[in-house]
C-alpha cells in the first residue's frame, strides 16, 4: 500500500473519528477505558504555508495522541486558527498601501478589519494539504478560531474572572512601542526582535547656570530623545573630574566627567579639537554636584518658565503656549542634576541625561523629585510642532534608523554643544512584525498584576514535568522568575476588543464577561415585538410562490381568516401600538382583520416591503419544490441566489435592518410584525446576532414549518454590536457601537453619563493564554467536561513559546483556577538550513517539504525529525540525506521484511502466533529484543522523550532485518516444523512492530498491519491505530534475558572480527575455512553453529589468547568455496529470470569437474530446484576462478 492508499482508507472507515472513543460509543470499535486524555493545540496561522518548524511540531503532536489512543485513552485532537493581531494587520496594511495608522482611520476600521478578515484563510487549503499528508490527524474541519463570537466571549470571560480578582489595572509607565503600529508591546514581543544594529552616540554639552563655561557631559545613544531632556543624573558616590582646557579653540571651557572616564572622554574629545596637554584637572564628589541647573539644550519648552518655575507668556503663539502646559508639569524641578544609583561608569560619562517620556529609570525618576515631562513626539514618532527645528522628523524609521539623530548632531555641533560623537553597535529591539525600531515611550495601558501571583505561579510551575528536563528550571523558570506586570492593551484594531466601558463623565469602570452582561447593561427600548405569520392564503393551497407585487392578488382562505380570529384572542391582552405589516395582499388582509378586532386604527398599520417575502426571483408563480431543487441543501439557500431573486443572508440583511430601525426610532411600544415564513426565520435570527450556522441551528427543534400560518410567536430582541451582515460580532468597530448608561452614584446622585468602550484591544497572546477555556466556549458550554479535564495531560511546541505561549498559559491558569494550566510539554528545536542558517524562501536553502515527503514518503521524514535533537529543544540543521537514510534504512528494511515474511509464511504458522515452542536460539533471541523494545519505547513515551524512543526503532529493524531474517532465510524455504515456527514468529513480531511503531511511522504501521491478514480474533481491529498498546511477552522479559542479549551480542561481535580477518587476507565469505578461534568466551554452545555458518568456518574456538583466522585453504575447502559461488550465480540467472523464490526449476549444469555431482544436493536445497542434471545445454557460460560451468534453467 502506498502512503496515499493508506490516506484514502483512513478517510473512507473513518478510522480517526473511530479512535476517538468513549465508552457510549457502541458502535464503534473499542471503549476507552481510561477516559479523556487533555491535549491543546496551540493554533497557527493561515497566512503563509506551513514549513518545518511546523511540521516537527505537527509531528510531535501527532506521535503523542495517538501513543496514549492506543493506551486506552479517548484524545481529542481539536485544531484551531490564530485569527487575530499585527501579523494579519500587516498583511493588509501591506496590501492595502497603509503606511500609517491615521490611514486606517480615514479608511474607516470597520473596511480594515474586514478585510483583515478576508486575509486569515489564504492557505488553509495548503494547511490542510500538508498537515493531512503528513499523516497528523487532528480535526480541522470542527477547528476554533480565535475571532469567532464563542471563542471570544470566552476570553471575556476569562478578563473578568481576572479584574475580579482585582489582577487587572491601568497603568502610566514607559514601555516599548513600534512607531510605525502605533502601539505598545509585551515583555515576550520584545525579546523576539533584537537585532544588532549601529547607531549614532553623541557625547553633549550641557552648561551649569551659575558656572558660565563648565558644561556637564553627557553621553547618549538615542540623540533623538534630547529634545525631551529634563535632567541630568549622577552617581552620588562617583569621583567626577572637572577637567579645564587651557589651549586650543576650546580654552577656558571646564568639563565634568566621571574620573574613572575621564581620560577615554577626552581622547573622543581629540578628534574634535579639544587640546588636553595642558589642562587643569580637579576632583569633585557626585553628590556635590546635585541640584546644579544647566542650561537646556533645546528652549522648545523650557522657555515657558522663569526661573522660579512660574510659565511665561512668551509664547510665539498661542498653540505652543497651550502645548507647553500640557507637556511640562513641574518647571521648578527641571534642568537640575539629581542624584541616582542607576548611574555607573561601565559607559559614557558617569552622567546619564533624563528624558522622563523615553525611559523607564527616567520615568521613576521624574516620580521620585517631580520633574517636567516632555513628550515631543507622538505614538507614531514624529516630532511635534513645537520643536520646530525638527517638526514633522520621525525617530528611528525603519528606512534610515539614524537620519533623525544625524539632524539632532547636526544642530549641537552648530551651536557648540556636541563634544564628540561615534557610531556604536549594539542590539536594538524591534517589532516583531514589522521590523521597525521600537522606542521607549510613555503611555497609558492596561496590566495584569503578575507580580501579585508571581510566587504561586512559581510554585505550581514545580509540578511541570519538561523534555527536556533543564527547560523547567533553565529558559521556563527564569522567564518566570524574572516576569513583570504584563500589558495586554494594543492601540490597534483587528484583535478581541477590550471588554472596558469608562463613563465620560466620572471616569467609573464597567468589565463586562460576556454577551449577557450587553444585554442585561445596554440600553433598552423598551419595545415588545410580535411576530406573526399570514393566515393561509390561496397561494398556500395551491402551492404557488409569490412574493411580487404585479402578481399578487392572493387572498385569505376561509381557513386562514379563522386562523388569524384565533390570534386575535391570543393577542389581545398584549396590547398592540403598532402593526408592521408585509405589502403583499395575503399579509394586508391579516394585519387589517387584526386591527379591526383590536380596536386598532387603520394609521396603526405600517406596510413595509422590507418584511415582505422573499424574492423567489424566476421561481415566482412555480412551485416550492421547483424553487427547493435547485438548491442542494439548506445552508446552499443562504449562499446562492437564484436569478433575479435573493438568498437568504440578502433576506436576513434586508428584515434586520428593519427590527434594529424600528427599535431605534421607538420606545416603549408593543409591536405586532406580519410577516411570511422565510422572512420570520431571517428575522429570528437576525435578532440574536446568527449566522449561518446559528440560523440553521435555530430551526432544529422545529417541525417541517418554523411558523406555521396564522401563528404568532413573541420575538425577544435586544440591539447586539453587528456587523454589515447582521451577525454577532465583538470586534471593532461593532462593538464600539455599543454604550451604556453610568449607574454609579456621584454625591448622592446616579451619575447618568455615557460608558463608552475604551478603544483598545487585547494583545493576542491574551487570546492564546485564554484558549484552554475559549476552544470550549467555557463556561457557557461544556462546563462539567472542562472542569474534570483541566489542567491538561500535554501541549508541545517550539522552544521560542517558552516565553509566550506556555508562560501566558501558565500565568491565566494560576490567576483563575489557582492551578498549571498543563502538566507535560515537549519543547522543541529550530530547524534550520543545511549549512546551519535560518531557512530562507527567499534563498531556497532548503528542499520545499511536500517534495521531501513526495520523493521519500511521509513517514522517513516523521522518523528523521522525531530521531533528531530537534525534539529536546535543540537547534537541526534540516538534512534531505538524513531523510533518505531513515527512508532506506528503517522504511524500505522493513518492507523488505514484509516482503520475505508474505512470499515465505506458510498459512497455517499464520495462526500459531506464539503457539510455538522454539527452541531456536534466534527466535528467542528477536522475541526478547521486541520485549526490550517495547519496553524502551513505553518508557521513553511515557517520559515523554520523543527522540529515546523512536531510536531504538532503527536498531531493531537492523537487527530484524540483517541478522534475524537473514540468518533464519535457510529454514523458510524447508516444509517443516522448524519453518512454521519461525513464520510464526516473525508474523508476531511484524504486528507487535505495526503496534509499536504506530505512533512515528503511522503509514508504515497500517502497512503492515493489513498485509498481515490474520484471522479473525487475532486481526479483530480494522485499523492498527485502533489497537491496544503491545504488551511485553512475560515469556521473554528482558530482565530474565539478560544473558541470552549479552550471548548474542558477543556472537555478534566474534563475526564481526571474523569478517575483518577475512577482509585483511583477502579471503571472501563464500570460501570455507577451517576454524577461528577468539578472544571472548561465549558461555553457550547453541551460538557457535550460527556464528560457524555466518562466517562460514568449520569449527570457532572461544577464550583464545588471540582473535585469529586458519586461512589454509585445503582442495576440500577449495571445491565448497567453488559450490558456494556457483550456487550465488544460480541466483542470479533465477532473478534474471523473473522466477520467484518459491518457484521449482530444473537445473542443467555442464561442467568437467566431477565433485561438483557431490554437491547436488546442497546445489537443489539452495536454488529451490526440483532435479539436477549434468549434461551439455546451451545455456549460460560462467566462469569461477579457473573453472567453466554452463547453467541452463528450465521452469
Amino acid at each position: 500500500m502506498t502512503e496515499q492508499e493508506i490516506l484514502k482508507f483512513w478517510q473512507e472507515n473513518e478510522i480517526f473519528k473511530k479512535s476517538l472513543r468513549r465508552a457510549q460509543d457502541k458502535p464503534l470499535n473499542k471503549e476507552a477505558p481510561k477516559g479523556d486524555y487533555v491535549f491543546y493545540d496551540g493554533p497557527p496561522f493561515a497566512t503563509g504555508t506551513p514549513h518545518y518548524g511546523h511540521i516537527v511540531a505537527s509531528t510531535i503532536k501527532d506521535a503523542v495522541p495517538r501513543y496514549w489512543t492506543m493506551r486506552g485513552y479517548r484524545v481529542e485532537r481539536k485544531w484551531g486558527w490564530d485569527c487575530h493581531g499585527l501579523p494579519i494587520e500587516n498583511i493588509a496594511e501591506k496590501e492595502l498601501g497603509i503606511k500609517r495608522k491615521k490611514e486606517i482611520e480615514e479608511m474607516g476600521v470597520g473596511k480594515f478589519n474586514e478585510f483583515c478578515r478576508s486575509k486569515i484563510f489564504t492557505y488553509v487549503d495548503e494547511w490542510k494539504k500538508v498537515i493531512g499528508r503528513l499523516g497528523r490527524w487532528a480535526d480541522m474541519e470542527n477547528s476554533y478560531k480565535t475571532m469567532d463570537v464563542s471563542f471570544m466571549e470566552s476570553v471575556w470571560w476569562t478578563f473578568k474572572q481576572l479584574w475580579d480578582k482585582g489582577l487587572i489595572y491601568e497603568g502610566y509607565r514607559s514601555m516599548h512601542i513600534c512607531t510605525r503600529c502605533e502601539t505598545t508591546l509585551s515583555q515576550h514581543e520584545i525579546s523576539e526582535g533584537y537585532k544588532d544594529i549601529k547607531d549614532l552616540s553623541a557625547t553633549v554639552k550641557f552648561e551649569l547656570v551659575n558656572e558660565p563655561g563648565t558644561f556637564v557631559l553627557a553621553w547618549t545613544t538615542t540623540p533623538w530623545t534630547l529634545i525631551g531632556n529634563v535632567a541630568l543624573a549622577v552617581n552620588p558616590k562617583i569621583s567626577y573630574s572637572k577637567v579645564k582646557i587651557t589651549k586650543g579653540q576650546y580654552s577656558g571651557e571646564t568639563y565634568i566627567i566621571a574620573s574613572q572616564k575621564s581620560a577615554d572622554v577626552l581622547q573622543q574629545g581629540k578628534q574634535y579639537g579639544v587640546e588636553t596637554s595642558e589642562a587643569i584637572i580637579s576632583h569633585i564628589l557626585g553628590k556635590d554636584l546635585v541640584g546644579k541647573k544647566y542650561k537646556s539644550l533645546f528652549d522648545y519648552y523650557s522657555k515657558f518658565y522663569d526661573s522660579t518655575g512660574n510659565v511665561e507668556i512668551i509664547a510665539e503663539d498661542q498653540r505652543s503656549k497651550k502645548e507647553g502646559e500640557k507637556f511640562i508639569e513641574k518647571g521648578k524641578n527641571g534642568w537640575k542634576i539629581y542624584a541616582a544609583d542607576f548611574v555607573t561608569t561601565d559607559e559614557g560619562t558617569g552622567v546619564v541625561h533624563i528624558a522622563p517620556a523615553f525611559g523607564e529609570d527616567d520615568f521613576e525618576l521624574m516620580e521620585k523629585y517631580k520633574l517636567p515631562f516632555i513628550q515631543h513626539i507622538g505614538m507614531d514618532g514624529i516630532i511635534k510642532p513645537e520643536a520646530k527645528d525638527f517638526v514633522g522628523l520621525s525617530v528611528k524609521p525603519m528606512e534610515d534608523h539614524q537620519s533623525t539623530d544625524v539632524e539632532i548632531i547636526k544642530y549641537l555641533a552648530k551651536n557648540g554643544l556636541l563634544f564628540a560623537k561615534e557610531k556604536y553597535e549594539h542590539s536594538y529591539p524591534h517589532c516583531w512584525r514589522c521590523d521597525t525600531p521600537l522606542i521607549n515611550y510613555a503611555t497609558s495601558s492596561w496590566f495584569i498584576n503578575i507580580l501579585k501571583i508571581k510566587e504561586r505561579a512559581i510554585e505550581l510551575a514545580k509540578d511541570i514535568d519538561w523534555s527536556p528536563a533543564h527547560i523547567k528550571e533553565g529558559r521556563f523558570g527564569k522567564w518566570l522568575e524574572g516576569a513583570r506586570d504584563w500589558s495586554i492593551s494594543r492601540q490597534r484594531y483587528w484583535a478581541s476588543a477590550m471588554p472596558i466601558w469608562k463613563c465620560e463623565k466620572c471616569k467609573e469602570v464597567k468589565v463586562v464577561g460576556s454577551i449577557e452582561d450587553i444585554k442585561n447593561n445596554v440600553k433598552k427600548s423598551g419595545n415588545k415585538y410580535f411576530v406573526m405569520r399570514h393566515g393561509e392564503a390561496e397561494q398556500n393551497v395551491k402551492d404557488i410562490l409569490n412574493s411580487k407585487l404585479e402578481t399578487n392578488h392572493y387572498h385569505l382562505t376561509e381557513k386562514g381568516k379563522k386562523q388569524v380570529l384565533a390570534t386575535v384572542k391570543k393577542i389581545a391582552k398584549e396590547k398592540i401600538d403598532l402593526i408592521f405589516s408585509s405589502d403583499l395582499l395575503r399579509a394586508k388582509e391579516t394585519a387589517e382583520m387584526i386591527a379591526d378586532n383590536l380596536k386598532i386604527g387603520k394609521d396603526k398599520i405600517i406596510f413595509d416591503e422590507r418584511i415582505r417575502e422573499i424574492n423567489f426571483g424566476i421561481f415566482d408563480g412555480k412551485t416550492s419544490q421547483e424553487y427547493h431543487a435547485y438548491f442542494s441543501s439548506y445552508q446552499e439557500r443562504f449562499e446562492k441566489i437564484p436569478p433575479n431573486g435573493e438568498n437568504f443572508s440578502q433576506l436576513k440583511n434586508r428584515v434586520s435592518g428593519f427590527l434594529y430601525d424600528i427599535d431605534k426610532k421607538y420606545s416603549n411600544k408593543n409591536f405586532l410584525i406580519i410577516s411570511h415564513e422565510a422572512p420570520i426565520w431571517c428575522m429570528a435570527a437576525g435578532a440574536i446576532g446568527a449566522n449561518v450556522n446559528g440560523a440553521l441551528k435555530i430551526t432544529e427543534n422545529k417541525e417541517e414549518q418554523f411558523i406555521k400560518t396564522g401563528e404568532i410567536q413573541k420575538l425577544d430582541f435586544i440591539p447586539l454590536p453587528h456587523n454589515q451582515n447582521y451577525e454577532l460580532d465583538l470586534h471593532r468597530p461593532y462593538i464600539d457601537e455599543i454604550e451604556f448608561d453610568c449607574p454609579s452614584v456621584v454625591s448622592g446622585q446616579v451619575c447618568g453619563g455615557k460608558m463608552k468602550r475604551i478603544p483598545d484591544v487585547l494583545d493576542t497572546w491574551f487570546d492564546s493564554g485564554s484558549m484552554p477555556y475559549a476552544q470550549n466556549h467555557y463556561p457557557f458550554e461544556n462546563k462539567e467536561k472542562f472542569d474534570v479535564n483541566f489542567p491538561a495531560q500535554f501541549i508541545g511546541e517550539g522552544v521560542d513559546q517558552t516565553r509566550a505561549w506556555f508562560y501566558y498559559l501558565h500565568c491565566i491558569a494560576t490567576a483563575i483556577n489557582d492551578s498549571r494550566a498543563f502538566n507535560n510539554v515537549i519543547v522543541n528545536g529550530i530547524v534550520l538550513a543545511e549549512d546551519g542558517k535560518k531557512m530562507s524562501k527567499r534563498f531556497k536553502n532548503y528542499p520545499d517539504p511536500m517534495e521531501v515527503i513526495n520523493k521519500y514518503g511521509a513517514d522517513a521524514l516523521r522518523f528523521y525529525l522525531l530521531s533528531s535533537p530537534v525534539v529536546k529543544a535543540e537547534n537541526l540543521s534540516f538534512s534531505e540525506k538524513g531523510v533518505d537514510e531513515a527512508h532506506k534504512k528503517v522504511i524500505m528494511r522493513l518492507k523488505n521484511v514484509l516482503a520475505f515474511y508474505k512470499m515465505y509464511s506458510s498459512e497455517n504458522s499464520k495462526s500459531k502466533i506464539l503457539n510455538s515452542k522454539s527452541t531456536n536460539v534466534l527466535d528467542k533471541w528477536i522475541l526478547t529484543r521486541l520485549n526490550q523494545l517495547i519496553s524502551e519505547i513505553t518508557e521513553a513515551m511515557d517520559k515523554y522523550e520523543l527522540n529515546e524512543a523512536v531510536r531504538p526503532i532503527g536498531d531493531f529493524v537492523e537487527d530484524l532485518s540483517n541478522w534475524y531474517v537473514r540468518r533464519s532465510r535457510d529454514r523458510f524455504k524447508e516444509e517443516g516444523e522448524d519453518k512454521q515456527n519461525a513464520s510464526a514468529i516473525l508474523g508476531y513480531v511484524l504486528l507487535e512492530v505495526s503496534k509499536v511503531i504506530a505512533p512515528f511511522m503511522p503509514f508504515m504501521a497500517e502497512e503492515i498491519y493489513q498485509n498481515l491478514n490474520y484471522e479473525s480474533g487475532i486481526m479483530n481491529y480494522e485499523s492498527v491505530h485502533l489497537k491496544e498498546w503491545p504488551k511485553i511477552s512475560s515469556q521473554y522479559q528482558v530482565e530474565s534475558s539478560k544473558v541470552l542479549l549479552e550471548e548474542m551480542k558477543k556472537a555478534r561481535n566474534i563475526v564481526s572480527i571474523a569478517l575483518e580477518e577475512r577482509a585483511k587476507v583477502g579471503i571472501k565469505v563464500r570460501q570455507p575455512l577451517v576454524t577461528f578461534g577468539t578472544t571472548i568466551i561465549l558461555e553457550s554452545g547453541e551460538f557457535f553453529p550460527l556464528i560457524k555458518d555466518e562466517i562460514n568456518v568449520k569449527e570457532i574456538k572461544t577464550g583464545q589468547k588471540e582473535n585469529k583466522l586458519d586461512i589454509n585453504i585445503t582442495p576440500q575447502l577449495k571445491n565448497e568455496g567453488i559450490i558456494r559461488e556457483l550456487i550465488r550465480n544460480i541466483q542470479d540467472l533465477r532473478k534474471k529470470a523473473g522466477l520467484m523464490p518459491q518457484q521449482k526449476i530444473e537445473l542443467v549444469i555442464e561442467t568437467s569437474e566431477d565433485f561438483v555431482k557431490n554437491f547436488s544436493d546442497e546445489i537443489k536445497r539452495s536454488v529451490n530446484a526440483s532435479a539436477v542434471e549434468f549434461t551439455k545445454n546451451d545455456g549460460e557460460e560462467i566462469k569461477i576462478n579457473e573453472l567453466i560451468f554452463k547453467i541452463k534453467i528450465k521452469k
